[in-house]
């Protein structure tokens, strides 16, 4: 009985190695199709200001975007960006449409073991853009019951919108201009997103919409990082590098102080928040 066990288990431990040698075979082979295309595929919005939108001229850019334009430098590669909705990025990625979904999926996702992640580039919270007049009649994050939450489907924001009670406002890759908008017409009450996003957007539409940010009223402090397919090990390994060599020699930082007027959110800030558990949220 105990040589049935030994050769029993010996069959597993070969069988699991087979696998893992399987899984690095793709992995190299991913990469090596990359390297002979000259190119990573990344999907990104361009619609989210200021880590990817399009300038005055119509180009895409943005701290995510010149990001990946600098790893892309550092691997010989080229970046070849499509833009698509947030809610289509891991379905492409799983797909093999594109190699990097300029997606975050943070430790309570649902889906976080079904991908692999970056090196973070971004530390962040979570903040509320309410009209001025009245901050839309939210003083705690418990006020969001009833109220209309605009944001873009499947996203972090929108499960503390929806586990907090609000009614969910689903918008389809649209620019923060519609957001702000809507919010001023009173079509919807709230906007729950990124901090650092959120306080560029309501900067540069200050003279446009009379919106702000609830001051005080955060929650959930995260990390920001790019969506690889668990068959893309290797590229993940030569982003991460890239990544961890642009924090080393200052380029991370100068790139964020470029599009977050001069803040570094590369570096984590104190601030009180409320904690708000989403596991539960679809």
């Amino acid at each position: 009985m105990k040589k049935l066990v030994v050769y029993f288990l010996s069959l597993v431990g070969l069988s699991a190695l087979l696998v893992a040698c399987s899984s690095q075979s793709t992995a190299e082979k991913n990469w090596e199709t990359i390297q002979k295309r000259g190119s990573i595929k990344v999907a990104t919005a361009g619609t989210l200001y200021p880590q990817t939108y399009h300038d005055d001229k119509g180009n895409l850019t943005g701290y995510d975007v010149e990001i990946l334009k600098e790893v892309g430098k550092r691997l010989n590669l080229k970046i070849d960006f499509t833009e698509m909705g947030v809610d289509g990025m891991l379905t492409a990625v799983t797909s093999g449409q594109v190699d990097i979904a300029n997606y975050s999926l943070e430790d309570d996702n649902k889906n976080v073991k079904k991908f692999l992640r970056s090196e973070p580039y971004k530390y962040s919270f979570t903040s509320m853009v309410v009209r001025a007049s009245d901050d839309s009649g939210i003083h705690s994050w418990k006020d969001l019951k009833g109220k209309k939450a605009a944001g873009a489907a499947s996203t972090k924001y929108m499960k503390i919108a929806k586990k907090m009670g609000a009614d969910l406002v689903v918008y389809d890759n649209v620019t923060n201009d519609v957001y702000m908008q809507d919010l001023v017409n009173g079509r919807t009450d709230v906007i729950v997103n990124d901090y650092y996003l959120q306080k560029m957007a309501v900067a540069a539409v200050k003279d446009k919409y009379a919106v702000k940010i609830n001051d005080g009223l955060y929650s959930n402090p995260y990390t920001t990082s790019f969506t690889f397919s668990l068959k893309n090990k290797v590229l993940q390994e030569k982003v991460n590098q890239a990544i961890k060599s642009m924090k080393k020699d200052g380029t991370l930082s100068k790139i964020s102080k470029q599009f977050f007027a001069g803040q570094d959110v590369t570096q984590k800030t104190k601030v009180d928040y409320t904690d708000i558990d989403i596991s539960d949220i679809d």
